[in-house]
């Protein structure tokens, strides 16, 4: 793809900095249709020596959008399961860093997170950083969310994606240390496009859900087994234990969010029990 000029002139690190340098970490993003947030994170990696982008075939100006970022690399490649085309722009792309930071295309790294990363001296047998998020609505920050800490930045060869459920796991080899500071994740599109999509999410949970055992389940995959808990509790939990009654209208809209998807998973396990 050819590239254009940047927009935002890259602030570039110094290869002096103690510990991995900038320059050997290359993140790593999958899009679809992603338009609404790409341009946010890519500008937010303007440090990174190269950038790689694995498009699912968009059909909007996502790929345009990347192309005006000097350091991107996009390739595109029809898109099947998330743990193979995880596996596809880790280890088939051609990156050689030491490092990779895997990226959704509505993660954005704040500064204070690329200088954590710039500062680290990692031990020889530390495999990955596991790093928190906090969850925004619309550019709001929640006070707290059900997003769990992830291993994001991982030593290339040091992991392996399974899939789980509609998306996939990053399974490491080795330690795992955390960071503190987070990564923004701010998802700008519509509702609309955010209610198409958990229908075929939450068949694939209710799928998961029911191929394995019960003492495999975590409780929160217990309670949403039994049908009709998983809503209630996601509810309650939201909203205060949580706190985000106190959030206002984007804590309410989150809580809306998570016990919706919890509501047509119900949906999805009931009708298979209608279907035996």
């Amino acid at each position: 793809m050819p590239k254009n000029s940047l927009i935002y002139q890259p602030r570039r690190p110094s290869l002096a900095l103690p510990g991995i340098v900038l320059a050997d970490i290359t993140p790593v993003i999958l899009t679809y249709n992603e338009a609404a947030n790409i341009g946010r994170t890519l500008e937010r990696l303007a440090w990174a020596k190269e950038v790689v982008v694995v498009d699912s075939n968009s059909a909007d100006d996502t790929l345009a959008i990347a192309g005006r970022f000097a350091n991107v690399r996009a390739l595109q490649r029809p898109f099947d399961t998330h743990a193979r085309q995880w596996h596809f722009a880790v280890e088939e792309t051609g990156i050689i860093s030491d490092w990779v930071l895997r990226l959704d295309a509505d993660y954005m790294v704040e500064p204070a997170l690329r200088d954590e990363i710039a500062a680290l001296a990692p031990a020889a047998d530390t495999a990955a950083y596991e790093i928190a998020f906090t969850y925004c609505i619309d550019g709001r920050p929640l006070r707290a969310s059900l997003y769990p800490a992830l291993p994001v930045l991982f030593r290339r060869g040091r992991g392996r994606f399974v899939q789980d459920g509609h998306t996939e796991k990053l399974r490491i080899d080795g330690p795992i240390v955390k960071l503190n500071n987070r990564l923004l994740h701010d998802d700008r599109k519509s509702l609309e496009r955010w209610l198409q999509s958990q229908s075929r999410y939450q068949a694939q949970e209710a799928e998961k859900l029911t191929s394995r055992p019960w003492s495999e389940l975590s409780w929160p995959d217990r309670l949403r087994r039994t049908r009709f808990l998983g809503p209630i509790a996601v509810a309650v939990h939201c909203l205060f234990v949580k706190g985000l009654i106190f959030d206002g209208a984007a804590g309410l809209l989150y809580t809306a969010q998570r016990v919706t998807a919890d509501l047509i998973l119900s949906m999805h396990l009931l009708r298979r029990d209608l279907d035996r």
